[in-house]
């Protein structure tokens, strides 16, 4: 079966510009900054999205320059890491919200995490993305632990309840993407080791 083709770069171009300027809408941007879930667990991916279509419509000699200082997706994932440990700083949500600079240093810190991602995993190879997930997921984890269990509102914009149910969803994420990263590792490696192994009736000696 003929896999479909990929969007060309001027496609996915146009596909991010026009969702950033949805997002960056002052009723759009609202809404999802109005409730600490949909704050953490829409806006963040969909911005990394929109960072992930950009990175591939980069013409192919400045991917060639990024992979330069981005040998085996080693810069480009801990950066990514670094980033959403600070993103996801109580402090940080808040200032977004009253900060214009804040708001607009956290939209380009999470198109540079998803740009980071799409020039990085592959070339990471199973090792470093493993890496990584062990690193950002426990962080999610604990992240949301901290958010179910406190007692006190972490962030002064939220309400205690939303604080609960982000913290839980948080949780439930980390363990699925781990669950769904574990089972295409088992996958990934089955599947190499079934090319390793020689053909049998190349190894089956002739009959006679």
């Amino acid at each position: 079966m003929k896999m479909p083709a990929r969007p060309s770069r001027g496609i996915q171009a146009l596909l991010a510009a026009a969702l950033l300027c949805l997002l960056a809408w002052p009723a759009m941007r609202q809404a999802l900054e109005a409730s600490m879930t949909r704050h953490m667990l829409l806006q963040y991916p969909l911005l990394m999205g929109i960072g992930y279509l950009l990175a591939g419509a980069l013409p192919g000699r400045w991917q060639v320059r990024l992979n330069r200082w981005n040998a085996h997706g080693i810069s480009g994932l801990f950066a990514t890491a670094l980033a959403l440990a600070i993103l996801m700083i109580p402090r940080v949500l808040d200032l977004a919200l009253v900060d214009g600079r804040i708001e607009t240093l956290k939209y380009l810190a999470l198109l540079a995490c998803g740009a980071a991602i799409r020039l990085s995993w592959q070339a990471a190879g199973l090792l470093v993305q493993g890496f990584f997930l062990g690193n950002v997921l426990p962080m999610m984890a604990v992240v949301g632990n901290l958010y179910e269990t406190s007692p006190v509102r972490v962030c002064n914009a939220y309400l205690l309840d939303d604080q609960a149910r982000l913290g839980l969803m948080l949780v439930w994420v980390a363990a699925v993407i781990a669950a769904v990263w574990f089972a295409w590792l088992v996958r990934a490696l089955m599947r190499r080791d079934a090319a390793m192994m020689p053909d049998e009736t190349s190894t089956k000696p002739a009959a006679r």
